[in-house]
């Protein structure tokens, strides 16, 4: 029996990507799941989709019972708050407690390619610097210590050398990823939805300085397949994936520029009559963060990559539907949890 440890299965990424390997793996019976949850709640809203997985209770403070479940665990995957130092090292010292080998694959995302633009001080401008997992391995693994998302970066990249050799790890980095989710709790997702959001409250849409930064995007779906193939590599005994210092999987299927993206959002949402001017206002840092939390990074940096190693050595080929033929049922849903629409469902019922 293969043991697979996972934690934030009720959330977007976590959700989809369990759906993906649960739904994919070739022998469930001799796969057992075991997915933290933060209370019976979202216990229970696992539980309802999939019956023979194992609850274990606690958030990601409870650092012990997260010892004891990654010491039981042949992989871990690790869908939780990328920026939770407490519960990566929870993890890689439960996994370091094994006698044989594990595989430990954890969620970043390229908001840590951001750190230029950080340094600089500046939003909203152009720039041609883009990472590559493959031929840049190397400067991706050494970011500056003050990137986002780089503590916890530099904790798994160091387990492989701390447990002694026995834990393998591979970090998958995510872009804006859109699309709905599979999984039994969050089916959505953040960057381009806060900001339809934020159009659709405010009345206003807009950009942060020159919107000319860019960014990469990947469909939910296409995601939770290259954690699949991951998945699949490590019950392999590590497969065709290269893991530790290599073990950096970039997901992308694209770029786009923030300022492009904020007129095409601007336009659906006036298209559905929710504003009566779709003329794009800048905004600057600080407006950004007030509305939505790192709302100045998430929409007016950049952060440029090329995922070449998935592609490469395990065939990956994202091929999900574009975000921009998404964007209608993206501002649409946005409208109705914001109770400006009904749903499909209400208006057939004519309520």
């Amino acid at each position: 029996m293969v043991n697979i440890l996972v934690t934030g299965a009720t959330g977007y990424i976590g959700g989809d990507a369990l759906y993906a390997i649960a739904n994919a793996l070739p022998d469930p019976d001799n796969i057992q799941f075991t997915c933290t949850v933060r209370d019976s709640d979202k216990g229970a809203i696992i539980a309802k989709e999939y019956p023979k997985v194992k609850l274990a209770y606690g958030d990601l403070d409870a650092y012990d019972m997260l010892v004891e479940e990654a010491s039981k665990a042949d992989i871990v995957l690790h869908f939780a708050n990328c920026d939770h130092e407490g519960a990566a090292n929870a993890i890689v010292e439960g996994l370091s407690k094994r006698s044989g080998t594990s595989y430990l694959i954890h969620t970043s995302g390229t908001g840590i390619l951001t750190v230029e633009d950080v340094h600089a001080n500046v939003v909203g401008r152009a720039s041609n610097k883009v990472y590559d997992d493959w031929d840049g391995i190397k400067e991706v693994t050494s970011l500056p210590d003050d990137a986002w998302h780089r503590k916890v970066d530099k904790i798994i990249l160091g387990a492989h050398e701390k447990s002694g050799g026995k834990i393998k790890t591979a970090i998958v980095c995510p872009p804006t990823i859109y699309g709905p989710g599979r999984g039994p709790g969050n089916k959505k997702s953040d960057q381009v939805y806060k900001m339809a959001a934020y159009v659709l409250k405010s009345g206003k849409a807009f950009m942060v300085g020159e919107g000319l930064n860019t960014w990469t995007y990947i469909h939910v779906h296409d995601l939770s397949d290259l954690y699949l193939k991951l998945t699949e590599a490590a019950l392999q005994g590590g497969g065709n994936a290269t893991w530790n210092e290599e073990g950096y999987y970039f997901t992308e299927n694209g770029e786009f520029l923030w300022g492009e993206m904020a007129e095409k959002v601007a336009q659906e949402v006036y298209k559905q009559g929710f504003i009566k001017d779709p003329t794009v206002a800048k905004l600057g840092m600080e407006e950004a963060n007030n509305a939505t939390p790192n709302g100045g990074r998430k929409w007016g940096l950049n952060s440029r990559c090329r995922a070449t190693r998935g592609r490469k050595l395990l065939g990956w080929s994202p091929k999900g539907e574009s975000i921009e033929n998404l964007l209608p049922s993206i501002v649409k849903g946005e409208a109705v949890d914001l109770g400006l629409s009904k749903t499909h469902a209400a208006e057939a019922a004519g309520e």
